[in-house]
Parts: C-alpha cells; structure tokens; sequence
C-alpha cells in the first residue's frame, strides 16, 4: 500500500514538474524580441564571439550580421558614430560615416571608448573615452574626456574642461572636472551630460556657444533626452557604492521615475522611441545583454538581444 501510495505521489511529482517547465519555458525572455515597432531595425555592437560587428535586429527576432566594427557606436538622421580599434598599442579613433557608409570624418581618442550620441539632426557627434581606468564604478578612480565634432561647420572640440561650470551660479573654471554621456538637443547647441568631481556627480546643462554648463541635480549619470526634450533618462546609484537604477526626470515639473528590474545597469541609455528605453547590463557571471523598459517606470524589463551592447535605434 505505501509503495502504491509512493508511486502515484512520485507520477504526480513528475506531472506537476512537466508543467511548471512548460510554463516557464512559454514566458521565459527570448534571446531576441519577438520584433514590433521599438525594437525591428535595432543596431547593436555583437559581444558573443569578439569581433564587435555592428548588427541588426530584424522584425522576426533574426540578427543580421555586419561588416562595421565598433567597441561603441550610434545612430541617427543617417550619420553613424562609430568608436573603434585604430591600431597597435591599442589605439583608437572616433570614425563618423553617412548612410551609404562612407567614412566622412575620423578623429584621434585618447584613451578607451566608452560613450557615444549623434544628434537627432545627424550634424553633431559626441564621445566619451576613459583616459585613466575603465570602469564608472569607483568614484574618483578614473579620468574621462568628453568631446564633440559638428559636422554642419567642422568644429571639433576634443574636450569639455574648458567650458565654465556654474553651480547654484557660481562659476567654477578650468578645474579638474570629469565630463561624460553628452546628449544633445534638437537645436545641436543645448546638452546634457554628466560632471564628475571628486566622488560627487552632477547632471549638468550645457551651451556649446557659451561653453558654460550648469548643474541640475546631484547622482545622475549619463544623461539621454527623450525625443520630444521633454525628459532625461540617466542611471543613479542607490547609495555611494550602490547599484545604478535608470530614472527618468521630467525636466518641466522636476518628477522622478524609477524604472523597475534596472539594477546594476551600466550604460547611457537609448531612446528607442517616446515610451521605451534600451540598455546593456551585465547579469552576473553572464555576458552582456541589451534590455528594454517602459519610460513611465511601468512592467519590468525584456530582453531584446543576448551578447550584445551599444543599442541604437535603427
């Protein structure tokens, strides 16, 4: 009687298993999404097998593979910015093509690749490289240089410390101030970016004419405006050490959103349209995946593509 009563226990154990796994198997994130307006025609640096191809996501999930190498890139208005490897040593270059992927501009880094943004226009382009370490994670510990090169005049300004950063109006000038994630908006003169100093960091606004910025609000980091320029999506760290969460701020009424299931993330994120954010994060112990959240801070994150950093929108 007991081992009858131990069978039929042990049968049902193993139906009871075999549907839980279908069920998680039907709801489990895709290694791609199922495609839908946001996400057919994604661009992103391929990270599975080393050789940084810049590929595409295609409406059924699919990944085209390309013949573009970047260690990071963006896209927009038909200009592409692309940060890659320039020869031995190693050294690396800002390389600026148009749509038929001519290459229109290159300019010299002086250090690691980190950040880059084109403008919604296609006439300005902005990087971010780690002059000093390679990593965001130990405040104080790393030096960047932020630049942009406008491609309407020709203007390259390798570097933002000279520009005069005013805070609560008072200036400061030509101190040893980190600068990194610029965004521009639509007018290519107005920015956003990030000003280190120290282990403070601060969300600025910026003029490219004036070459002034101005401190909006402290823990905030690497800044993308929205595109309508009503919001800025920027990671912030729950604490000095703590992990970076993605925010959204309103930049009219001063409201702050916290985006669910974004811990740990560590990128400049971007806009895939009005409602929708995408990003690279590392799950622990895995490689890197590109991740999509809701901008109203609603639902929790997808995956979009597995191995895969840099997203961009097509």
């Amino acid at each position: 009687m007991n081992r009858r009563l131990t069978g039929v226990i042990a049968i049902a154990a193993v139906i009871v298993f075999g549907v839980a796994y279908v069920v998680w198997t039907l709801n489990k994130p895709s290694s791609a999404s199922s495609g839908n307006a946001s996400t057919a025609g994604l661009k992103f640096v391929e990270q599975s097998d080393g050789r940084n191809t810049v590929d595409e996501l295609a409406p059924d999930g699919a990944r085209t593979t390309g013949s573009l190498k970047c260690q990071r890139f963006y896209t927009a208005a038909g200009t592409t910015s692309c940060l890659r490897l320039a020869g031995p040593g190693p050294t690396y270059e800002l390389a600026v093509l148009d749509s038929a992927g001519t290459v229109l501009k290159t300019v010299g880094l002086p250090g690691v690749p980190s950040r880059t943004r084109v403008s919604d226009s296609g006439k300005v382009v902005s990087w971010t490289v780690f002059v000093t370490g390679d990593s965001y994670l130990a405040p104080g510990g790393f030096s960047t240089r932020t630049g942009y090169l406008n491609l309407a005049d020709g203007t390259v300004v390798e570097s933002l410390e000279h520009f005069t950063a005013y805070f609560d109006d008072t200036a400061r000038a030509h101190e040893n101030f980190n600068y990194w994630g610029m965004t521009f908006a639509d007018d290519d003169r107005t920015f956003y970016a990030t000003l280190g100093s120290g282990t403070q960091t601060w969300l600025v606004k910026g003029d490219v004419k004036t070459q002034e910025v101005r401190t909006m609000r402290t823990n905030a980091e690497c800044p993308s405006l929205s595109p309508d320029g009503k919001r800025v999506a920027y990671k912030k760290r729950g604490g000095t050490l703590g992990a970076w969460q993605l925010f959204v701020l309103e930049l009219d009424s001063g409201k702050e959103t916290r985006l669910p299931g974004t811990d740990g993330l560590d990128d400049q994120a971007a806009w895939l349209d009005e409602a929708t954010l995408a990003y690279a994060k590392v799950p622990q112990g895995q490689a890197p995946a590109i991740y999509a959240s809701a901008a109203d801070g609603t639902g929790e994150p997808r995956v979009l593509v597995e191995s895969a950093s840099s997203p961009s929108p097509r």
